[in-house]
């Protein structure tokens, strides 16, 4: 728990797996529930976060040092920590964020193969220490969430899904990645299998968090 008033639920995957399509139906069935709810992403979330994302995902860019990467991600983190999420769950505002420091961890840190003590350490730094209370891991096979990517819109494509650097290998290790993440801290991460269609994982997604509002402690 990160001991705000609100709640921190993070939606967390490889690519193709969903998470804003179910970031956006878990926030409407929070605010359906009578609940204040904040919806953000990373990275972005702020002006300063949006332009860092256009630069961080940018076909065009190149090949970057993974390291050079995460740093970069972490300065858009915390200025959205800062500005974004700990004003909201100073009010008592449930936040569900697409994405935040553990996809660092997964693409950086176990798919490019940045030191995973240097990614937690500037992790800690841009979050000062803010955790999700909850973190939701949408899982699916490498191949079937690519193929997902690639039939939609060519022009909503990032590097991280084309070109010899993230490769089907890559994306494999991303993935074990989360998986490794989610067996380190099972009181907080809840696996769901996303190769299903959107209301089987939507239903998964909302049983995933509904403890978080049991309770005297929910009572927020």
């Amino acid at each position: 728990m990160t001991g705000q008033c609100g709640l921190l639920i993070t939606l967390e995957g490889p690519d193709g797996a969903g998470k804003s399509v179910q970031s956006g139906v878990l926030a409407e069935r929070l605010v359906a529930s009578g609940r204040r709810v904040l919806l953000t992403r990373e990275p972005g979330g702020t002006p300063l976060g949006e332009r860092i994302r256009d630069l961080l995902l940018d076909i065009d860019a190149g090949v970057r040092d993974p390291l050079g990467d995460a740093m970069l991600f972490n300065a858009a983190r915390r200025q959205l920590v800062a500005d974004v999420l700990r004003p909201a769950l100073a009010e008592g505002v449930v936040v569900v964020c697409d994405r935040f420091a553990d996809s660092t961890l997964a693409y950086q840190g176990y798919g490019a193969g940045a030191p995973i003590d240097a990614l937690s350490a500037l992790a800690e730094l841009s979050t000062g220490g803010l955790r999700p209370d909850r973190t939701v891991l949408l899982d699916l096979p490498v191949e079937a969430g690519l193929a997902r990517r690639h039939r939609g819109d060519a022009a909503q494509l990032t590097r991280f899904e084309v070109g010899a650097a993230h490769d089907a290998e890559f994306h494999s290790r991303v993935r074990h990645g989360f998986l490794a993440l989610a067996r380190a801290d099972a009181d907080r991460w809840r696996v769901v299998d996303a190769s299903r269609d959107a209301a089987a994982v939507s239903a998964d997604v909302w049983a995933a968090v509904t403890d978080l509002f049991a309770g005297p402690a929910g009572e927020r």
